[in-house]
């Protein structure tokens, strides 16, 4: 490994690296198949099972396809597009090839998925954008795979500086750029603010953070609850999470309360089959490599009371979660205020919970 220009103990701060695989599973498949170098690639389920892409290649988004896009909806978009199905015992290999990689750098990795990381590089001798930049030349040289970087202060920062040099970059913003940096980034790249939030700023004419950065404290709790006190912060460029490993979940839902009770089984089948597409697009996101248990309907009746139809061995098809929908439904008849639908997953071994640190 070669000699970094350092940084001197006084002038030492926080930093932190944000590492992004790029199109991980796709480029993985193009790696090994080069027949497909420069051809539009999907990775995941089949349209005929109503399935979803995990990713895609950068040749698939030029056509507006991205990943969680059900299947059929990226072939009318891409009519073209190969949809390969998933493999993920080979990512789970590579994974741990480029899980080994960064070990060699720093100890402190807070995995986000199976080919997404934040690195805290802070106790590293190293200057931080030289040391991302060997890193990601590692994992190049082990794996022929390339990856995106952004080194900042903290979380915050360096996930946005991932994004601005995609694919195969990086950018760094020191802690002396963090306020010009934040002035004219675009509210929507703060974690936290979604769609709905994003309208309600553009209502108050806020598309900005330095339009943020105008309202005090008070004045954004006043606006958006809890959550306006971290806004605050965050318009800032300030955030205190630290860099932690990750607990794996038990569980994964979604779930929906709706306006009016749902009166019939109908009627709750029609919402099950939305609550079933967005549930497995965050598994293809999320929890695409973990090893399914369980899956289960919870309802909420219009008198509070709920129940729960749970049930092993089953897949996380439409077919089942319509089955435990009746199952849960006909044990009591009452309007339904809430549906919720979800999976549990299968306790990782220790061995397990390495190979899924990137």
């Amino acid at each position: 490994m070669r000699d970094f220009p350092t940084v001197p103990d006084e002038q030492k701060a926080q930093a932190i690296v944000h590492l992004d695989m790029d199109c991980f599973y796709a480029a993985i498949e193009v790696r090994d198949r080069p027949s497909l170098r420069g051809k539009p690639v999907g990775v995941g389920g089949a349209r005929e099972r109503r399935g979803v892409l995990t990713t895609c290649n950068y040749e698939a988004r030029k056509f507006g396809v991205h990943s969680a896009m059900p299947t059929f909806m990226a072939l009318q978009r891409c009519p073209n597009l190969i949809v390969l199905p998933t493999r993920f015992d080979v990512y789970r290999r590579e994974a741990a090839i480029i899980r080994a990689i960064l070990y060699q750098f720093t100890s402190i990795i807070e995995p986000l998925s199976l080919d997404e990381a934040y690195l805290d590089v802070s106790a590293h001798p190293s200057a931080p954008a030289a040391l991302a930049q060997e890193i990601r030349s590692a994992i190049f040289r082990t794996t022929k795979l390339t990856s995106s970087a952004g080194i900042g202060p903290n979380k915050l920062i360096a996930k946005i500086a991932s994004e601005m040099t995609k694919p195969n970059g990086q950018f760094e913003v020191k802690p002396e750029d963090v306020a010009t940096f934040m002035t004219d980034l675009p509210v929507r790249k703060i974690w936290g603010i979604g769609e709905k939030s994003e309208r309600k700023l553009e209502e108050l004419g806020i598309k900005i953070c330095g339009e943020l950065q105008r309202f005090s404290r008070p004045e954004l709790v006043n606006l958006f609850g809890k959550f306006g006190l971290d806004l605050y912060d965050l318009c800032r460029g300030v955030d205190e999470r630290p860099v932690e490993p990750d607990r794996p979940r038990k569980s994964l839902s979604t779930e929906e309360t709706f306006a009016l009770d749902l009166t019939t089984l109908e009627q709750c089948e029609e919402k099950l089959e939305e609550l079933f597409q967005d549930l497995m697009a965050d598994l293809a996101q999320k929890e695409s490599a973990r090893d399914i248990t369980k899956v289960f309907v919870k309802l909420k009746f219009n008198d509070f009371t709920r129940t729960t139809a749970e049930r092993a061995g089953l897949a996380p098809t439409l077919g089942d979660f319509r089955s435990l929908l009746s199952e849960a439904f006909a044990r009591t008849g009452k309007p339904v205020r809430l549906i919720g639908v979800g999976v549990r997953f299968a306790e990782p071994t220790p061995e397990d919970a390495q190979m899924d640190l990137l």
